[in-house]
């Protein structure tokens, strides 16, 4: 662990959540469970074709429906703005997913669309209302449904998540045809969907022109900027709350067509009103994974050291949004090559808008990507990862500048230890468990380290205790646990002391918590309020020529046993109770963000700052049935400083599972004639489960970055990356069959 001389040393030890008791003791209330009074329930009701308009909604007949309060429909529905769409090169971006107001047309645009609401006194009233609503339609056009016929339409979008859609080094596709040892595949995956436990829900009620909202969401401030604009209400009448979240993974980063509808419809009847989506729902409603055609191209010497690296590929967005998933960054910023060729394309389907999920976009690309170097490394006869290593680099090969940390050599040294990598027979189908097949595969990890703006309140009380205050979220991730705990730390107080308020636009106000921002964003930010709640005390002491303190210099003290001490005598000093008694002074109160532009632009331009890892895993594939069993895994992540030992793990574990899901099970079976959803259920869209998972071992180097607030990165989705990969290289190990369409299903082991 890494040693801190201030404070408790807090930080890096594997405490238990602070909300563990409130949420296995049932006392944590999520959305769908906010005490409001008067509340009435909404069901959304759905699109049946994938392009068209309506032409008819029986309205009449089911409003007579005992308990109906309210239909709307896009005849009667409040007339909304059209938000702006998420864009993340604004500082603050509107959670908005699509421009489409939902209500507000007679369009269609997807199958799954919501097209009506009905409001009743019960949830039992308002789905057997919904049942009974028929709904008649002019079909339009046939709708784009494939990724694959509509390539001929692909085009090169102007931006990628703010960056260049194409990065050319050298010339690629001359070094590939004259590279001795080269591999040119075509990877395909399928389209994916968000199933977090607790799915969409969103509460809302008026009072006046004053709009509260509680939602299961990852970005508060950008659901309360959304709700304003299209309710064209001053941002500060817009309150947007969100206390617990059971599970999000960028899903509830963006306020979907249902928000705006529950708050549409609670101004209608003038009462609250509750939408929860049925696991359904999700499917259709929220966007998930885009489906995605990728090349990979690598050229080597006898060596091994990479000579071309060529990584493009088509994914699809919506009509109605503007989102192509980022695949290609992987490939600019992990292994040393002359010659490179990066390049996206995009199509547009007729789809519901896809959007972030865990890793969005490098996950994808990391798979591509890592299966392609594994496939090098059977051409050149070398091991997979000696090959990595013969490619690593100090230098980010696309930015040109060295990486504020970078530890991935590290991470595959310790990884091959702990899973005994030098037992390994490189021959495919070389190793066997009776009639199972057995193989060991590896892969990189790669996640940037991003960061965002942030704003926190300290208010340290007359009893020594002290309240933070952050309109951040806390998804299960531990957020709440470790910013108690680093506050503890550097005020030298027990976490028992911290209490962390979130979850509310009434606090000072936080970016979403996506891309693995809270931990390094937040905690740049309490840096700050710490460090000026400790020069306030200070200042307050020397107006006592009494006190201890009263000489002292911020770099003589520290904070310990709950107060100021001197380091030289550590004896002597002040408990912030004593202090503040003395003053006659209640509380004080301190503000503190992150530092514009992030430290400085200076810094920024001259590291780049990314995560690296990784994984090694072992699967069982029965020769027989083709059925994949991954029995054993190790994984070693170079995130920076570790804040909680036990919350990091439990992140590193949950995004390898995801990854395994990704490798063998998860595909969501668009019908491409019509845009229906035939596997729409957790019966039929398959996720990882208990049962079907392997021991995991997951370890972090712990090293921390120089160049970053706190020494941190994100640690929740850098281990989903390169996962998916380990497992099929694992699988070609075991068969030597490369199964390059995921998911790697037993038919095409067969």
């Amino acid at each position: 662990m890494t040693s801190n001389p201030i404070g408790n040393r807090e930080v890096g030890r594997p405490l238990d959540r602070v909300d563990a008791h409130l949420k296995v003791t049932g006392q944590a209330r999520y959305t769908a469970e906010m005490p409001v009074p008067h509340v009435t329930h909404g069901v959304l009701v759905r699109s049946t074709i994938a392009r068209g308009r309506i032409t008819h909604i029986n309205t009449e007949e089911v409003a007579r429906y005992p308990g109906v309060l309210a239909i709307l429909t896009h005849e009667n529905a409040p007339r909304m703005k059209q938000p702006d769409e998420f864009d993340p090169s604004k500082s603050e971006p509107s959670a908005a997913p699509t421009t489409l107001v939902a209500l507000n047309t007679d369009e269609v645009f997807w199958h799954g669309q919501p097209v009506a609401v009905v409001v009743a006194e019960t949830l039992d009233q308002a789905q057997e209302a919904a049942a009974l609503l028929q709904i008649s339609y002019e079909p339009g056009a046939p709708g784009r449904l494939s990724l694959h016929e509509e390539k001929p339409r692909a085009f090169v979008p102007k931006k990628v998540m703010g960056e260049k859609p194409e990065v050319k080094k050298g010339d690629a596709e001359a070094a590939l045809a004259a590279a001795p040892y080269k591999v040119d595949c075509i990877y395909t995956t399928p389209p994916y969907n968000h199933n977090p436990i607790e799915a969409h829900n969103t509460l809302a009620y008026w009072e006046g022109d004053h709009l509260t909202v509680y939602d299961s969401s990852q970005y508060i401030t950008g659901g309360q900027k959304m709700l304003a604009e299209m309710f064209h209400l001053p941002k500060g009448n817009v309150r947007v709350i969100s206390a617990f979240v059971g599970g999000a993974f960028g899903s509830k980063g963006r306020a979907w067509p249902h928000v705006a509808l529950t708050a549409a419809a609670a101004k209608v009847v003038g009462r609250p009103v509750k939408i929860d989506l049925p696991r359904k729902d999700m499917f259709y409603m929220v966007g998930g994974r885009t489906p995605s055609e990728q090349r990979v191209a690598l050229g080597a010497d006898a060596t091994g050291q990479l000579t071309a690296l060529i990584h493009t590929g088509i994914t699809a967005s919506s009509t109605k949004n503007t989102f192509p998933e980022h695949f290609s960054f992987p490939a600019r910023h992990l292994y040393a090559c002359p010659n490179l060729l990066i390049q996206q394309q995009l199509v547009r389907l007729d789809m519901v808008p896809n959007t972030f999920m865990r890793a969005p976009g490098d996950a994808l690309g990391m798979n591509t990507l890592e299966a392609a170097m594994d496939e090098l490394a059977y051409v050149l006869h070398m091991d997979p990862v000696e090959l990595r290593l013969r490619n690593d680099t100090a230098t980010d090969p696309t930015e040109r500048v060295p990486f504020s940390s970078r530890h991935l050599k590290e991470c595959f040294e310790l990884g091959a230890e702990k899973f005994g990598w030098q037992q390994r027979n490189p021959e495919p189908r070389s190793m066997r468990d009776g009639e199972w097949l057995v193989g060991w595969g590896t892969a990189s990890a790669y996640y940037p380290a991003n960061k965002r703006q942030s704003e926190v309140k300290l208010m340290l009380q007359a009893d020594g205790t002290v309240v933070v205050q952050c309109g951040t979220h806390e998804m299960g991730n531990g957020t709440s646990t470790i910013m108690t705990q680093y506050v503890a730390e550097q005020l030298g107080l027990s976490v028992q002391q911290v209490r962390f308020e979130y979850g509310d636009t009434r606090l000072p106000k936080a970016s979403g918590s996506y891309g693995s921002t809270t931990t390094a964003t937040v905690g740049a930010a309490l840096a700050e309020a710490c460090a000026t709640l400790k020069r306030q005390l200070l200042k307050l002491a020397r107006k006592d020529h009494a006190s201890p303190l009263c000489y002292a210099t911020s770099a003589k003290v520290d904070a310990r046993d709950g107060g100021l001490f001197l380091k030289a005598e550590p004896t002597k000093g002040e408990s912030y109770v004593t202090l503040l008694t003395r003053l006659g002074r209640n509380s004080l109160e301190v503000s503190g963000q992150t530092p514009s532009g992030w430290y400085d632009k200076l810094t920024q331009a001259a590291y780049s700052f990314q995560s690296f890892g990784a994984h090694f895993c072992a699967v069982r594939v029965h020769q027989d049935t083709g059925e994949v069993q991954v029995t054993r895994w190790v994984g070693v992540y170079d995130c920076g400083r570790i804040l909680n030992t036990k919350t990091a793990n439990s992140q590193f574990l949950g995004s390898i599972t995801m990854g395994i899901g990704m490798a063998l099970w998860e595909n969501t079976a668009w019908d491409q004639r019509d845009g229906r959803i035939p596997n729409a259920s957790l019966s039929e869209y398959h996720v990882p489960a208990a049962a079907g998972l392997p021991h995991i071992e997951a370890y972090a180097l712990d090293i921390p970055d120089p160049h970053m607030a706190l020494g941190a990165h994100g640690a929740g989705e850098i281990a989903m990356t390169g996962a998916a990969a380990a497992v099929a290289n694992a699988v070609y190990h075991a068969t030597g069959k490369r199964i390059r369409d995921l998911p790697i299903t037993p038919d095409k082991l067969l």
